[in-house]
């Protein structure tokens, strides 16, 4: 088992607790209560790829002893997902070189918007520290000397696309969605593990909700699925409490092996 995937954080936009202190129905007893907001990593023997730059990345990295990202994946172009994206500048310091990152259209161009001192020489100073790049449908990550396949499936987060990304097709990081076209189902059947999006127990319009989490997860049967984005109103004990033996909810720091 050379692959390592790592939940750096699993809470919804806001995170648990919110900024402000509120727990919501979480236990502030209960250590896996504590999230920060949705990214998580991917390690083989020679590559370390993040998914998504959250705004708590800085902590993320540090309190998981992650010293080296060689790429970045990005699911979509929201601020949970990409603000963080400041933190890579040490990366760029330790290779002397820019960081790829790879996004869809519209989060190119947010984040060519937004961020754009991050991508352009401005002077010897300040160089660039990322590189831009288009995400495809089908990749290869290197591992040692094998290669792991990699797809990415756009599937419907609101008003928006997000990109999921299904790994040697045995595990599937679905981080933010509210509906999944069923022209992709086959993509997701009868994976190892199924990371998929459980806002709350509530209708929203851009995530689902447990029930439409639990039902998807009926449909494709993987080996074993884990809720994130979860929200303050979702206690872990609680929600671990209503899911069969194969279904977990996502924390901090929780690893995975494939």
């Amino acid at each position: 088992m050379s692959i390592k995937f790592t939940i750096l954080g699993c809470g919804s936009s806001m995170g648990v607790p919110r900024s402000d202190g509120y727990f919501g129905k979480c236990n502030p007893n209960i250590f896996k209560n504590y999230r920060t907001r949705c990214s998580a990593i991917l390690q083989t023997k020679t590559d370390s790829v993040l998914i998504d730059t959250s705004p708590d990345l800085r902590a993320q990295l540090i309190s998981n002893k992650i010293n080296n990202i060689d790429k970045v994946l990005y699911s979509h172009m929201h601020a949970d997902q990409t603000h963080g994206i400041n933190d890579l500048r040490v990366f760029f310091i330790k290779k002397k070189k820019p960081i790829p990152i790879y996004a869809d259209k519209s989060t190119k161009k947010y984040l060519n918007k937004t961020f754009s001192y991050c991508f352009k020489n401005s002077n010897k100073e300040y160089p660039a520290i990322l590189k831009m790049n288009s995400i495809k449908n089908n990749f290869i990550i290197k591992d040692g000397k094998k290669n792991l396949k990699v797809k990415s499936v756009k599937v419907q987060h609101g008003k928006v696309d997000s990109v999921c990304y299904i790994f040697d097709k045995k595990l599937a990081y679905i981080s933010d969605v509210s509906r999944i076209h069923k022209k992709d189902y086959k993509f997701f059947k009868k994976l190892k593990y199924l990371i998929i999006d459980c806002l709350w127990y509530k209708n929203h319009p851009s995530h689902l909700n447990l029930e439409q989490s639990l039902e998807l997860i009926k449909i494709f049967s993987p080996k074993k699925a884990i809720l994130t984005n979860l929200h303050s109103e979702l206690d872990y004990k609680i929600l671990k409490k209503k899911l069969p033996k194969n279904i977990v909810p996502a924390y901090d720091g929780l690893n995975l092996y494939f």
